[in-house]
């Protein structure tokens, strides 16, 4: 349910966008490629969702990754380092980036699962130090690159369709088919809602969270080559900055538990659409920067509140019968 609601309020915001600038929603094809508001915001969406989706796999095990926008700026920074100055062929360039971040990704694992730290402060180590491990990678420097395979990962296209949002929606599909047709999604939540029955269930509780962790590292730094592509080149101080905030917020929105045992993929994906919707409809209202961020935080914290389970309890109270076990059911549903 709570999904459906994120889907209505986006539809809103494409609404009230449509409203300020008429051609919103239109799609153009230039030289065989599709152009528009939207195909804009599905393309800057896509390093968020990577990000987002995984780390839904994280909070579902109630636990928490701080550092995948150090792991995107790690990733990032190794993608250009090798593509400026190494002779290694793309695809190898792209296989060491994804190596570093299942490294880091096992570093985090190793802490929060083996050796029993917090998420919260094994995963804020990595935060810490990652992006200063960036720094080293570029020694400090906006690295360039110039290579047609990586460039198009992050600008090309396919049948007119930017080559991001392509990767974006296999990534989609990919999660959708391995997380919710088989057990593990369920194992998942099940470790987030209650890890000793887990474990006393059968379930290998140690496994699967070593295992989100190794996702979550290798999707960030999937998201650290697409960014990096996009530029051609890494900015190690900036990249990545700050979207573990934006992964986590959109996972919130989505209904997940901090706790754990409660998780949407497809409630996730609309979170960051979105937060990115928000952010393109403020730059066409003209609002000032200083406060568009203001406007998005109320914006967001209004739309939690207004799915929190209390606020619709008292909503049930107000509606007629009907409406209320339609719109404000007592039970959660299962969702995507």
């Amino acid at each position: 349910m709570k999904t459906t609601w994120l889907i209505a309020f986006w539809l809103l915001l494409v609404s009230v966008s449509t409203l300020l600038e008429p051609d919103f929603l239109t799609i153009r094809i230039v030289n065989g490629r599709f152009f528009g508001s939207l195909i804009d915001i599905l393309h800057h969406s896509a390093p968020a969702i990577l990000v987002s989706l995984s780390m839904a796999l994280v909070i579902g095990t109630g636990n928490i990754d701080l550092s995948v926008g150090a792991i995107i700026a790690i990733a990032g920074s190794v993608t250009a380092v090798l593509a400026a100055y190494s002779q290694l062929s793309p695809y190898l360039i792209l296989a060491c980036s994804l190596g570093v971040g299942l490294i880091c990704g096992l570093w985090n694992a190793l802490l929060v699962a083996v050796l029993g730290l917090p998420s919260f402060v094994a995963t804020l180590i990595l935060m810490v130090s990652g992006r200063g491990i960036a720094q080293i990678i570029t020694d400090g420097q906006v690295v360039t690159f110039d290579s047609d395979f990586i460039n198009g990962l992050g600008n090309g296209h396919l049948w007119g369709i930017p080559s991001r949002v392509l990767i974006m929606g296999a990534f989609v599909l990919f999660m959708v088919v391995f997380i919710r047709k088989t057990a593990l999604g369920l194992f998942i939540e099940a470790i987030g809602a209650n890890t000793r029955a887990s474990y006393l269930a059968g379930v290998n509780t140690l496994g699967i969270v070593v295992f989100v962790y190794l996702f979550s590292g290798v999707s960030a730094a999937l998201s650290g080559v697409l960014l990096a592509a996009d530029i051609q080149g890494a900015d190690a101080a900036n990249m990545g900055l700050w979207i573990e905030l934006d992964a986590i917020l959109a996972v919130v929105m989505a209904g997940a538990s901090l706790f754990g045992g409660r998780m949407s993929l497809l409630g996730a994906v609309m979170g960051v659409l979105i937060i990115q919707t928000l952010t393109s409809m403020l730059l066409i209202s003209g609002f000032p920067a200083q406060y568009s961020l203001v406007i998005k935080a109320l914006v967001v914290i209004t739309l939690i509140i207004a799915q929190s389970e209390s606020v619709g309890q008292k909503l049930s109270r107000l509606l007629p019968r009907q409406l209320s076990r339609r719109w404000c059911p007592q039970k959660p549903r299962e969702e995507l």
